[in-house]
């Protein structure tokens, strides 16, 4: 389907695409995907940047963050697409094996492996330096989200988690693929409403972050958000990730264990109103707060080494005038 034209017929005729893949740039292809992609990193970069001190974080930690959640999220993403699609990986020697796994110019990244391994980058960098996991996860449930809106329209270029076809024949918002002998099926186009749906996720995000009473609410949110749309989006799906051969799609189920469980913790957690102690946020602590004034520091070039010591001066004198004392 990659070679089909895109077409919206209840929307009117005018819309019609038909994308390359790629741009040629002097015989060196540029995939749309991965420059859609780069983008979505960029903006959620430049969003968790402006808001980290909202969460008692740095510029550092952002970048520190980045370096520890982005490669794992990428080997976690492939891992998981690797598993429940390994017959499309075998091969008759070891090293083919291994180079069918790492090329990744024809796609095969599953979001949820990308999720699971970058909170556990994130988790230990928290760990490592002191710092309380739930603002760290907090703070980058806000561009994981924001990755998701953009990263949907790459699939929409390579023409790929798109829906079933059945029944849709008169649905509103259909999307038509037309292959070059001119046959054509009408599709969900399921990237679109996850890409609309994580949307309105990230702006509800943004605004309940500003009234959050917990460090890991927004992440637990974004969890709980992002599950229960999943699970129903992928039922659309026709290219599910089954679990082996059973028969059940391995995101559906993995969303709906998400959102129960996110929920029932959020639930949990702002029912207890007697835990609910602002002081309590990473951002309230003194911990915090002398981790900015440092950050702080560093921006405008000032000495940030440990002061010395101030010395005593009473004892310093007593110890002059035993000295003048032995030598009289």
């Amino acid at each position: 389907m990659y070679d089909a034209v895109i077409t919206f017929p209840a929307l009117g005729e005018g819309f019609v695409f038909n994308p390359q893949r790629y741009i040629d740039l002097f015989g060196f292809k540029i995939y749309w995907y991965g420059l859609i992609i780069a983008v979505g990193f960029i903006l959620a970069a430049l969003y968790i940047g402006k808001r980290c001190r909202a969460y008692g974080l740095t510029g550092d930690d952002v970048m520190n963050m980045l370096l520890c959640s982005v490669p794992a999220g990428i080997v976690g993403a492939r891992l998981y697409y690797i598993v429940f699609f390994l017959d499309n990986f075998k091969a008759d020697t070891v090293g083919q094996f291994l180079k069918n796994c790492i090329s990744l110019r024809n796609g095969g990244l599953a979001i949820y492996g990308g999720v699971i391994f970058g909170v556990i980058g994130l988790i230990l960098y928290a760990h490592a330096k002191k710092i309380k996991t739930g603002a760290v996860l907090d703070l980058a449930a806000h561009g994981v989200i924001i990755g998701q809106i953009f990263g949907r329209w790459g699939n929409f270029i390579n023409r790929e988690a798109y829906g079933v076809s059945a029944g849709i024949d008169t649905f509103f918002l259909r999307m038509g693929l037309t292959t070059p002998d001119g046959v054509t099926t009408y599709v969900h186009p399921t990237f679109l409403y996850e890409s609309v749906w994580n949307l309105i996720g990230f702006l509800i995000l943004h605004f309940v972050s500003k009234k959050r009473k917990f460090d890991g609410q927004i992440f637990a949110m974004y969890v709980a958000w992002y599950g229960l749309g999943r699970f129903f989006i992928e039922g659309l799906r026709a290219d599910s990730l089954y679990l082996f051969h059973t028969g059940l799609r391995v995101s559906q189920g993995l969303a709906a264990l998400s959102f129960l469980a996110a929920a029932m913790y959020l639930i949990l957690r702002l029912g207890d109103k007697a835990g609910l102690d602002p002081s309590r946020m990473y951002v309230n602590t003194e911990a915090s707060r002398e981790r900015m004034k440092k950050a702080d520091k560093e921006l405008r070039g000032e000495d940030i080494s440990p002061e010395a010591p101030a010395e005593n001066t009473e004892d310093k004198q007593t110890e002059q005038d035993q000295n003048d004392k032995e030598e009289q």
